[in-house]
């Protein structure tokens, strides 16, 4: 074995025989030099940068998780002895998502919203899907109402902000001199989000149809099923000329509307056969032998 092997048969390199406490001395970098400032300048950069996206992925989760509560809440119609209490209280918790939106408008102010899309619409989750999920509670809450479907410039004119409404504890990033010349923030809902919160609301008001039923209720699954059927065909308009995820959505759609209109139908020819108090159990039981005959299939 020669000198310049070790005990284990390698090869000693020459840095192992220097302390690993110590290191090589060498030339100090300014750090006044202009490559040194201008990285600096890039590092403080990006730090702002990342610290806006984590805090725009934050308000995307807290917005996701209060839409969601809305519409738990908007689902305890069908039992709710008083349905204006159920709406004012929708109304108040819709009011909050608002403000957290208006916090999202505020930090994405003179951004390009292009670099930031993924933070408030998927964050750092795939599950997070916050302006879908706000336009599923917004829409849920407008079909109890008026029986119709919101439009995208309604949503849009309620994320329109004034000065008034930005309040004392929120405060938009940019100078004082700029904040007074804002008068206004807003946040619009890309069409493509719009159409994927419309296709989620499907599925709730499936889920509200089966459950009224239950409580008696025959009108609203005839009111639903004529109104995914109005749905129905304008998707099928857009059918494959639109993005990949809304007809993706066509097909859960599509499953919705014969859940619905398989209830209508049990209603219409046997209603009078069935008590009304095992109407929910009979739908339901069909509904699970749909699903399972889906998933064969």
């Amino acid at each position: 074995m020669s000198g310049k092997e070790g005990s284990g048969g390698f090869r000693k390199r020459k840095h192992d025989n220097f302390p690993h406490s110590q290191r090589r001395e060498g030339k100090e970098v300014n750090s006044s030099s202009p490559v040194m400032l201008a990285f600096k300048s890039f590092q403080l950069e990006l730090d702002a940068r990342h610290d806006k996206y984590e805090r725009l992925v934050k308000l995307s989760r807290d917005i996701t998780v209060e839409s969601k509560r809305t519409i738990f809440l908007l689902h305890r119609i069908t039992s709710a002895p008083d349905m204006e209490e159920i709406l004012t209280e929708s109304e108040v918790k819709l009011d909050g998502v608002r403000q957290k939106i208006l916090q999202v408008a505020q930090e994405l102010w003179g951004e390009d919203l292009h670099q930031f899309h993924r933070a408030i619409t998927a964050g750092k989750s795939r599950s997070h899907v916050t302006l879908q999920e706000y336009v599923e509670a917004v829409s849920f809450q407008h079909f109890i109402k008026t029986r119709s479907l919101i439009s995208m410039d309604e949503i849009n004119k309620q994320l329109i902000f004034t000065t008034e409404d930005s309040g004392k504890e929120n405060k938009t990033p940019s100078s004082d001199a700029l904040d007074k010349q804002l008068s206004a923030w807003s946040l619009k809902v890309p069409p493509v989000d719009y159409l994927l919160g419309v296709a989620d609301l499907t599925g709730e008001l499936m889920r509200m149809c089966i459950t009224s039923v239950g409580n008696g209720d025959i009108d609203t699954p005839f009111e639903v099923s004529q109104f995914l059927r109005q749905v129905y065909d304008g998707f099928s308009f857009i059918g494959n000329t639109g993005p990949y995820e809304v007809s993706k959505k066509l097909y859960t759609l599509k499953q919705s509307l014969a859940k619905v209109e398989n209830a209508c139908y049990a209603l219409r020819v046997r209603g009078s056969e069935i008590p009304k108090h095992m109407l929910a159990d009979v739908f339901s039981a069909k509904t699970d032998m749909m699903d399972q005959e889906e998933g064969l299939s």
